[in-house]
C-alpha cells in the first residue's frame, strides 16, 4: 500500500466560501485570487468550484493560460501586471487585464501595436511600498493611461498593508480619495480582510484570497469562527508506529523532547517533506483518533511523533489530522512562527490530493 498521508480538497466549502463573501460584498463584483496555484489547492482542482467568480486574480501570464486552456472565458487579472513590453501579445490574444505599476510599463502599452485595447488596473502605492505610483503621482498617471489608444476600462486598485487595523484603512482610505477627486473611477481596494471587516472599502470591485480557503487573514480562526468559512485543505495521515517511553527518555532529533513519565507516542507518517512546518515545536495542535493531542520533538523529513496520553483508542492505523476541521491550520501557523498562507503553499507534491 502507498505511505498513508493524502490531502483533501472540499469543493462544497470552496462554493460555500465563495457564496458567503458575495453575501458579505454584495454589492461589488469579485476577483477570485487564485496565485501560487491557487494557494496550494491546485488551479486544476479548484477553479471550477470557484467558477461562478466574476474573474480570477493570478501572478502570472502561465496561470491565466491555464484557465483559458480549461476554458474559463471570464475576465483574468495579472496581479503582477506583465514583465516584458512583448508580453502584451500573449494579454490581448487571450483577453487579460493587466495592473500598471511602473512607468516602463506605460512606454510599453504607448509603443505597442495592438488591435483593441487592454483592460488596465492602475496600481496606488498606499504605504506598503511594494508596486504602485505614489499618491502624489496617481492623478499624473491616470491621465497619461486615459490618452492611451490601447487602454480600454481604467481601474484605480490600491492594497492594504495592516487591514485589519481600522486606523491604518482610514488613513489609507483618505490617500484614496484624495488622489483620486474627480475621477469618478471603478476601484479595487479591498483584500481578504478589508473585505470582512472594513464594508467602506468594497467598492466596485473585492480580491478576497486566504477566505476562500477558509482560513483567517489575521492569522487567529476565532477571528472568522462565526462567518461561516469552511477549511477547504484537510491534511491527513496515520500513526505507523508507536513508542512506549519510561520517565527520561529522549525524542528525536537533538532529543528536544525528554518524557518527565512514562508514556506512548505515535509515530506518523509526515515530516517537512510533506510541507508540515519543520519549527512546529512540541505542543503543536494534532488530533489522533478523534481525540486533540499535540507534537512531542522536532519534526522530522518524513516523520512526526505525537502524544497519546490523550488517545488510548489510538493504533497502528489510526487516522491522524494534521490540519483540517478540527486542527485549523492558523492554530498549527501561529504555534509554528508562520502564517497559513505558507503552509497553505508548501503542502509537497509528493502528497495525494483527492478531491472530494
Amino acid at each position: 500500500m502507498s505511505r498513508p498521508i493524502i490531502a483533501t480538497i472540499n469543493q462544497n466549502a470552496l462554493q460555500t466560501n465563495l457564496s458567503i463573501v458575495r453575501n458579505i460584498a454584495s454589492g461589488s463584483r469579485l476577483w477570485a485570487v487564485i496565485k501560487a496555484n491557487a494557494y496550494g489547492h491546485g488551479i486544476k482542482r479548484v477553479w471550477k468550484s470557484l467558477s461562478s467568480t466574476d474573474g480570477f486574480a493570478v501572478l502570472s501570464i502561465h496561470e491565466a493560460l491555464l484557465l483559458r486552456e480549461q476554458g474559463f472565458q471570464k475576465p483574468i487579472l495579472l496581479l503582477e501586471g506583465f514583465f516584458h513590453p512583448h508580453d502584451l501579445r500573449i494579454l490581448h490574444r487571450y483577453h487579460l487585464t493587466t495592473i500598471i505599476h511602473s512607468h516602463w510599463q506605460i512606454q510599453a502599452l504607448k509603443k505597442a501595436h495592438l488591435s483593441s485595447p487592454l483592460d488596465v488596473y492602475l496600481k496606488m502605492n498606499c504605504g506598503m511600498n511594494r508596486l504602485g505610483f505614489q499618491p502624489k503621482d496617481v492623478r499624473n498617471v491616470w491621465h497619461q493611461l486615459k490618452a492611451l489608444k490601447n487602454v480600454g476600462t481604467l481601474t484605480l486598485m490600491a492594497h492594504f498593508a495592516k487591514a485589519q487595523c481600522i486606523y491604518d484603512i482610514m488613513k489609507s482610505m483618505q490617500r484614496i480619495a484624495q488622489s483620486s477627486n474627480g475621477f469618478n473611477c471603478t476601484m479595487s481596494l479591498a483584500n481578504s480582510a478589508a473585505t470582512l471587516w472594513h464594508p467602506r472599502t468594497h467598492c466596485q470591485w473585492v480580491r478576497p484570497g486566504i477566505i476562500l480557503y477558509g482560513a483567517s487573514p489575521s492569522g487567529d480562526w476565532k477571528d472568522i469562527a462565526s462567518s461561516g468559512l469552511m477549511p477547504v485543505m484537510t491534511l491527513n495521515s496515520k500513526i505507523i508506529a508507536i513508542q512506549k517511553l519510561v520517565a527520561g527518555s529522549k525524542v528525536g532529533y537533538a532529543n528536544n523532547y525528554c518524557a518527565s513519565r512514562a508514556q506512548y507516542i505515535g509515530i506518523v507518517a509526515c515530516g517537512y517533506a510533506d510541507g508540515y512546518p519543520h519549527h512546529a515545536p512540541t505542543g503543536t495542535p494534532v488530533m489522533v483518533a478523534g481525540s486533540m493531542t499535540q507534537t512531542v520533538g522536532s519534526i522530522s523529513m518524513d516523520m512526526m511523533a505525537v502524544d497519546l496520553t490523550r488517545c488510548p483508542q489510538a493504533r497502528i492505523g489510526s487516522l491522524v489530522e494534521l490540519w483540517g476541521n478540527n486542527v485549523k491550520i492558523n492554530d498549527v501557523a501561529s504555534v509554528s512562527g508562520t502564517i497559513s498562507y505558507e503552509l497553505m503553499c508548501a503542502l509537497s507534491s509528493r502528497v495525494p490530493v483527492k478531491i472530494t
